[in-house]
């Protein structure tokens, strides 16, 4: 078998939905998968994932990273090519820590390669929002970094980058069980009082601010909300156990992180390590086998090399 071209693109996990940014307000984290991308002869697209939960990843033309890949070149009006894909994982899959924005990007990334590199980030960045249906997660998957993502007048979407001050450490916590963006989302309620949209908004404000100042005490009011961690928590066992030892080893607070199940503490330097170790303890307390990864925040995004 020989391949004429192979493209290899690597993709940060990212954590949604933080505190009062329900939908809108993402960033990319340290934790990556890799797509390797080879054009072949072959007929067939052949897909070989390893790593981290491989077998449960579709390797059939099923696969999220495939499908995208067509995508771009069903934009582009053009056949794509045979292509052979293989998956490195490191960001576990229905964790809420973005598994399918990074699938999603790496596929139309690397199809952008292949075809020469007629698009530009942001028509990657149209696409993507496109084919997730939001942008917190694909966004900064794309662009690395914090980003906020609001509709446009002119097009589609505005994303505007939020500056993450180096003193905030993002912690994530990622129990061994599952929770479905569908199952999470059945428990919103179809609206909200004017108290609670004016709450939001004002602490969404705040935790801007908050990230860009690392400002201890803005942060502990602003990821306070009322949207939608109040309705989820009742699905993640042990939730209020691991809120209240992360806060009492002096994080600033705890959101889940995109749909959840995982939960992302923000902490100082100083007590990153104690509120790393608390989480930990306070979820296998409860029964639960739990990772807990003390991370930084992504600022390349997507990267893509390309030989011959």
């Amino acid at each position: 078998m020989s391949f004429t071209s192979i493209v290899r693109v690597k993709v940060p996990a990212t954590t949604a939905n933080i505190g009062s940014g329900f939908d809108c307000l993402g960033a990319a984290l340290t934790l990556y998968n890799q797509f390797r991308f080879s054009v072949s002869g072959q007929e067939s697209v052949q897909i070989v994932a390893t790593g981290a939960e491989a077998d449960r990843v579709s390797t059939d033309a099923s696969n999220l990273v495939y499908q995208s890949f067509i995508k771009l070149y069903e934009h582009l009006d053009k056949t794509p090519p045979s292509v052979q894909i293989e998956i490195t994982m490191n960001v576990p899959l229905a964790r809420g820590l973005g598994s399918s924005a990074t699938a999603i990007v790496g596929g139309l990334v690397g199809a952008n390669a292949l075809a020469g590199s007629p698009l530009s980030q942001e028509d990657i960045m149209q696409l993507a929002i496109a084919i997730e249906g939001h942008p917190d997660n694909v966004v900064p998957a794309l662009v690395g970094g914090c980003c906020l993502a609001a509709s446009g007048i002119d097009r589609d979407w505005e994303i505007c980058d939020i500056p993450w001050d180096h003193s905030i450490i993002p912690i994530v916590a990622i129990p061994n069980f599952e929770l479905s963006t569908a199952e999470a989302r059945r428990v919103l309620p179809a609206g909200y009082s004017r108290a609670d949209s004016i709450f939001n908004a004002s602490h969404l404000g705040l935790l801007l601010r908050g990230l860009e100042t690392g400002r201890a005490n803005w942060l502990k009011a602003a990821l306070q909300d009322r949207i939608h961690q109040p309705y989820r928590q009742s699905l993640i066992r042990g939730y209020e156990e691991v809120r209240s030892a992360a806060l009492t080893a002096g994080a600033h607070g705890i959101v889940i992180s995109g749909a959840g199940p995982t939960l992302l503490a923000l902490a100082s330097p100083a007590s990153a390590e104690a509120v790393k170790a608390s989480m930990h303890i306070a979820w296998t307390g409860q029964g639960v086998e739990v990772q807990v990864k003390l991370l930084q925040i992504d600022l390349q995004g997507a990267i893509v090399e390309q030989s011959s």
